[in-house]
């Protein structure tokens, strides 16, 4: 960042800039400037600036501080800046040549002691992008005004409409994240309701002497198949596996269909309202476990 202009900017924003072993600028608060010359680039004078002669003025800590936070030095080097462009200001006023302060005016060393001093220029290139433009609504628009700016533009109240947003989409995704949420629930807890319990097979091992028989005619329908009436003796080293206990219309219905698929499927019951249906199968005593599991 170029040093000149920031005294420049110094003395727009205080009103005042001191320079020590020269002087001190004033800028009276009533000054203004012509926005439309500055749209159209014009050079515009610096009204209500005044110099006074102070050779003695000491060193302002506040233009310190300020060059400091503008240039992003230290104040060590914000002073040495200072006193480096002082000491070329005075270099160019020994030798009888007028020294210009950029945006402020330029001053001259008098042959009978003192200096002369002659307004300038305000630093157009700076304050074109503060100058009010008008929008096609024929509502202005206008970029906030920092610095020394504001001393020629007044500041306009402008909505902030970004954080309302950002609250309102803020709250909508919460919304809806706990809406996707109690709906992924409801639906999983739906399923799990209505869901069917599969029937699995009561597969019992009973080795087991009872009596059964097995229908005369596997052809028949289911519910024309009597209880059983003439036992059935069990070899030795054979064992009874029950597949299932059920009522008599499931029993029935699970026999024909077992019988149908060509399996050795046998019926008994005890009182003619439950069924048990079984298997007799020949195995050792250590086969049975992998039978039944099988089965």
């Amino acid at each position: 960042m170029k040093f000149a202009p920031l005294l420049a900017q110094f003395l727009y924003t205080h009103k005042r800039l001191d320079l020590p072993g020269i002087g001190s600028f004033l800028l009276d608060a009533s000054s203004n400037i012509d926005a439309e010359q500055v749209k159209q680039g014009k050079p515009v004078l610096l009204e209500g600036v005044s110099f006074e002669n102070n050779s003695g003025v000491m060193q302002s800590p506040e233009l310190i501080s300020f060059i400091a936070a503008q240039s992003g030095k230290i104040k060590a080097l914000a002073s040495a800046d200072l006193d480096s462009h002082l000491e070329l200001a005075k270099q160019f006023l020994n030798i009888g040549k007028p020294f210009l302060f950029e945006g402020i005016g330029s001053i001259s060393k008098l042959q009978a002691g003192g200096f002369s001093f002659t307004p300038g220029f305000l630093i157009l290139d700076k304050l074109k992008d503060s100058v009010p433009k008008e929008t096609t609504s024929g509502v202005s628009s206008e970029e906030p005004v920092s610095d020394y700016r504001s001393i020629f533009y007044s500041k306009k109240a402008k909505t902030n409409w970004k954080k309302p947003l950002v609250a309102f989409l803020l709250l909508a995704g919460i919304i809806l994240a706990i809406w996707g949420g109690y709906a992924v629930y409801k639906k999983t807890t739906a399923k799990k309701t209505t869901e069917p319990i599969s029937e699995e097979p009561n597969t019992e091992l009973v080795k087991d002497t009872t009596t059964s028989v097995l229908p005369k005619d596997t052809t028949a329908p289911a519910t024309s198949i009597a209880p059983p009436t003439v036992p059935v003796v069990i070899p030795t080293g054979n064992y009874k596996f029950i597949v299932e206990t059920a009522a008599k219309d499931r029993a029935l219905k699970r026999f024909s269909k077992l019988k149908n698929m060509g399996l050795a499927i046998q019926l008994e019951t005890s009182d003619s309202s439950t069924f048990k249906l079984y298997f007799i199968i020949p195995a050792a005593i250590a086969d049975t476990a992998h039978i039944v599991d099988s089965l």
